[in-house]
């Protein structure tokens, strides 16, 4: 019935989208498996995507030539870019998305790729031979060949929700749990663990009271994720908007009388639930002395009235969860659609993987997404395209992809991965990348782009349009470098912003080095420049602008990364007998062997691991 592939994925959630149409779009033929076809994409949790350092991690997927920043774009209902009143490094994309769009435009793009089949049934099992995997068995019983695995599982592997004193089996709400593949892989000697995540209840936004909220608009401009031009289809004043509240202490009080039948509270449930997007119940515990948290009131898309709750994540009874919900500010006479629940399931600890995101027990079997430990659709998404290109170039006998913590976000939460493991569900933070100047959103092109055009998986279009864009930035810099600006010209608006005025004529680009100076601002009052630079698209003009003012800060990280990178290069070979350094520490030696780190760096990174240690490997090495 079916033909050998080269890559099966297992699960079509962001990672396992993302990785077939990476390995297809390289030129594999890959069938993408999923338990539904219905729910392809699917927005699990907020129908949301970007945000602070996420963001930066759709628009990195873009560059490299994937779907979700154009998916993204197509699907949006309103688009914000936070943190702008920071440096742009901190900038950060983020759109509030029709959750049915996303998910019919993410299986219509894939639809019309080239080589991408589709297959509606369950894997309980992979075809190992001689250490390698080689296919999968499904519940049907399909024996279904291919020459490399990529295993894309989200919550569904051995999944159970709770709800209360409730629990069952379960991915997702009434869709059935994952089984086989966890206690096959196991007894192969691969370690497996438990995690926790969650969702808030989903209401009906006739039944609220938004003059009781905060209005939350978009943005007057829409610049989108993807770097191909018109992905948005809608203006600025099209979007919709969100809304803020908050809980307060009656709320508080009421979700306490729920605690003795709280899974978590109850040790119901044995997996870690995320740091960083914790229940409300975690949230009332852990920070006991607030007597509010915010809560954002998000639509769920164009045409419905169904409305996401972001920041009540719960697992408590249902009659608990609608009783303290009505005590919130505009949720008077709110009407659940369906109650929040936890979720707990199985995943892998990522440390047992390669670079390339293949497992080191066995060979062409990659792993992407909530099955190393992440949360996120935008981590889950840049691990899928990363494992889909890795399947292909591996299976095609050539050198794996892999992005050092210098050239992005994704090889930052790669890296982390790998060399540090994670004991609780993983998030990306701008404060997790050494390098935040350089791994900016606005540069992902310019960083990417060309290496994954040479690789096969960037278009021709995406390359060109980074070449057009290099040549205007150029130009423009030249053109602000050689303007001399005279003093009557521009020191009423200097003294408009409190900067001191010219004396004398000084170049445009010394001009905006001044924190307040803005080229936008500026250009208005130099009319024949303006006249010059017209031409120029608003985002090459910004790059030119950002490359200028923040050059000294950029010539340093890009310095501190060539020092580092001598720590990079220094290759450690394979199946280096650690126990021949007898001056090592104990826990070194166990966490080197247990990680197998590639380099001197990702030594130096790895959890436990001091100094002295790597001085040791270091005096080794030079022998």
């Amino acid at each position: 019935m079916f033909a050998e592939y080269d890559v099966i994925v297992v699960g079509a959630g962001h990672a396992g989208c993302e990785a077939a149409a990476a390995a297809a779009n390289m030129g594999s033929k890959v069938l993408l498996i999923t338990m539904n076809m219905q729910t392809i994409a699917q927005m699990s949790c907020n129908p949301a995507m970007g945000g602070i350092a996420k963001g930066q991690i759709v628009r990195e997927i873009d560059a490299l030539g994937g779907y979700s920043g154009i998916v993204t774009d197509k699907s949006m209902i309103q688009f914000r870019m936070l943190n702008k009143s920071k440096g742009p490094a901190m900038w950060s994309p983020r759109a509030q998305n029709d959750r049915m769009l996303f998910a019919a435009t993410w299986r219509q793009m894939l639809e019309q790729t080239p080589n991408v089949d589709f297959y509606q049934d369950m894997v309980r099992e992979l075809i190992l031979k001689n250490g390698k995997a080689c296919g999968v068995v499904t519940q049907l019983g399909h024996t279904i060949a291919a020459k490399a695995v990529v295993v894309t599982s989200g919550t569904f592997l051995n999944g159970v929700i709770h709800i209360g004193e409730k629990q069952f089996g379960g991915g997702r709400v009434a869709e059935k749990a994952a089984t086989g593949i966890t206690e096959q892989l196991v007894a192969q000697g691969m370690e497996a663990s438990r995690l926790k995540t969650g969702t808030p209840p989903r209401v009906d936004g006739r039944s609220l009271d938004y003059s009781k909220m905060e209005e939350q608009q978009g943005d007057t401009e829409i610049t989108g994720f993807s770097y191909l031009p018109n992905t948005v289809p809608i203006t600025a004043a099209q979007q919709r908007s969100c809304y803020i509240t908050y809980t307060n202490t009656t709320v508080h009080d009421i979700l306490k009388t729920g605690f003795d039948r709280s899974p978590m509270f109850q040790g119901r449930i044995e997996g870690v639930g995320p740091r960083y997007c914790p229940s409300i119940e975690d949230k009332i515990n852990r920070f006991a002395e607030r007597d509010r948290h915010q809560l954002f009131v998000e639509p769920e898309g164009w045409n419905t009235v169904e409305i996401y709750v972001n920041g009540f994540s719960t697992s408590l009874p249902e009659e608990v969860q609608i009783q303290a919900l009505q005590q919130v500010p505009g949720f008077e006479n709110c009407k659940i659609f369906r109650p929040g629940y936890a979720i707990e399931y199985d995943f892998f600890p990522p440390t047992q993987l390669t670079h390339a995101l293949e497992t080191k027990a066995i060979q062409n079997l990659f792993f992407a997404g909530q099955i190393n430990g992440t949360t996120g659709y935008e981590e889950a998404a840049c691990q899928g395209i990363m494992a889909g290109m890795n399947a292909h170039l591996k299976i095609n006998g050539q050198a794996p992809f892999i992005l050092k913590r210098s050239e992005a976000y994704i090889g930052v939460l790669i890296d982390d991965l790998i060399s540090k493991g994670t004991e609780e569900p993983y998030r990306m933070f701008t404060s997790r990348a050494e390098y935040r100047t350089l791994l900016r959103q606005d540069n992902a092109d310019l960083r990417l782009t060309e290496i994954s055009y040479r690789l096969g998986l960037a278009s021709q279009e995406r390359m060109e349009g980074v070449r057009k864009k290099q040549a205007a930035v150029a130009a423009i810099t030249e053109q602000l470098q050689q303007y001399a600006i005279e003093p009557d010209a521009i020191n009423e608006y200097l003294n408009s912003i409190q900067s001191a005025p010219l004396s004398e004529k000084q170049k445009a680009a010394k001009l905006l080095l001044r924190p307040s100076v803005t080229l936008t601002d500026m250009l208005p009052h130099l009319t024949d420049l303006q006249q010059g630079l017209q031409h120029h698209l608003p985002e090459y003009l910004e790059q030119a602008e950002i490359q200028i003012k923040y050059e000294r800060y950029i010539a340093k990280e890009q310095e501190l990364v060539e020092k580092m990178n001598v720590m990079e290069d220094l290759l450690i070979p394979e199946n280096f007998d650690y126990d021949r350094l007898q001056a090592l520490s104990s826990e070194a030696r166990q966490k080197f062997k247990k990680v197998q780190p590639r380099t001197i760096g990702q030594a130096g990174r790895i959890s436990g691991v001091n100094p002295s240690d790597i001085q040791i490997l270091m005096v080794y090495m030079g022998r």
